[in-house]
């Protein structure tokens, strides 16, 4: 089950975090993939690294996704470059925290551009190749702040719930050329960003949290997977929720 032989995967944020542990799961399960950076270069490299010595098939693509023409220009020559592009997942997002009294037009601006203006632009660059294949699957990671929303959040809460309604409608938009659109709304999850909160910060969310625990990148990466494959072709329009019970 969930083989992805054959398979071009495309990860937006792929070298770190949720993002690394993605990019290392759908190439284990036999995808080539194709793991993003921004900036962090050297980390997207150490993940083709170690993806390769495992025996997978892995490169760095280096854009930033909050610039369209460089959005279409990477999709472009991957789908040339690989004949084809099956699987994206549009991780690649960015916080500035405030409470809005606080919140600079700039900061909202910069948000909006990578969180959902890059998301919508990067699934319409890869609709090209995947309506000539017919067959896609593109997967969002939103957030439960999007669902239930989040204190001195209001810029990042909108740009992930916004996510879920055009989730919903790509899905309506493309289910004839047999491309499923779907998105996981990640909980507290273990990663840098939480290992460098306040210990208090970390006990109220684990106590918010009904199965105890933080998450982890790889629980993230597993429903990642399963959206991704042959297994999940009558899901789309979904959001598929790993928050160990916080929002229900």
């Amino acid at each position: 089950m969930f083989r992805l032989e054959g398979r071009v995967a495309l990860v937006t944020g792929g070298s770190r975090g949720i993002g690394r542990a993605i990019s290392t799961m759908l190439a284990k399960a036999g995808a080539e993939v194709l793991v993003n950076y921004a900036k962090g270069e050297a980390a997207a490299r150490e993940t083709c690294d170690a993806i390769i010595a495992a025996g997978g098939k892995a490169e760095p693509v280096g854009f930033d996704v909050g610039v369209t023409k460089a959005v279409e220009d990477a999709v472009a020559k991957i789908a040339k470059d690989k004949g084809r592009l099956d699987i994206v997942i549009s991780n690649a997002g960015i916080s500035i925290d405030g409470l809005l009294l606080r919140l600079k037009e700039e900061d909202l601006d910069k948000v909006l551009a990578v969180n959902l203006k890059g998301a919508i632009m990067l699934a319409k660059a890869a609709m090209r190749p995947m309506m000539r294949a017919k067959f896609g699957r593109i997967v969002f990671v939103s957030s439960v702040v999007g669902e239930m929303g989040n204190p001195g959040q209001t810029a990042y809460a909108a740009t992930k719930a916004a996510l879920l309604g055009v989730t919903k409608t790509l899905a309506k938009e493309y289910a004839s050329r047999a491309i499923t659109v779907n998105a996981i709304t990640p909980g507290f999850i273990e990663t840098d960003m939480t290992a460098s909160l306040p210990e208090e910060a970390k006990k109220f969310m684990i106590e918010a949290t009904p199965l105890g625990r933080y998450g982890t990148p790889a629980d993230v990466a597993a429903a990642a997977m399963y959206l991704s494959s042959e297994e999940a072709g009558f899901v789309t329009g979904q959001v598929l929720r790993v928050n160990g019970g916080l929002y229900v």
